[in-house]
């Protein structure tokens, strides 16, 4: 049967080797540009769409 100690032992080893041998990874993460163009006809589509749902529901505001 293995003791206490030994457990402890083959743990703070396993902790010490652990920390000794960890790699350090550095990763850059360049800044994304997204370019975003909003057409005319979709503005007018969700106006329309907007007066719609208002006059099927008057009490929503």
């Amino acid at each position: 049967m293995i003791s206490k100690r030994e457990i402890a032992a083959v743990c703070a080893m396993a902790l010490v080797g652990g920390v000794a041998c960890a790699p350090t990874i550095r990763l850059q993460v360049d800044p994304i540009q997204i370019y975003a163009k909003l057409d005319a006809d979709v503005r007018v589509r969700l106006d329309q769409e907007l007066r719609d749902l208002l006059e099927e529901n008057p009490n929503l505001f």
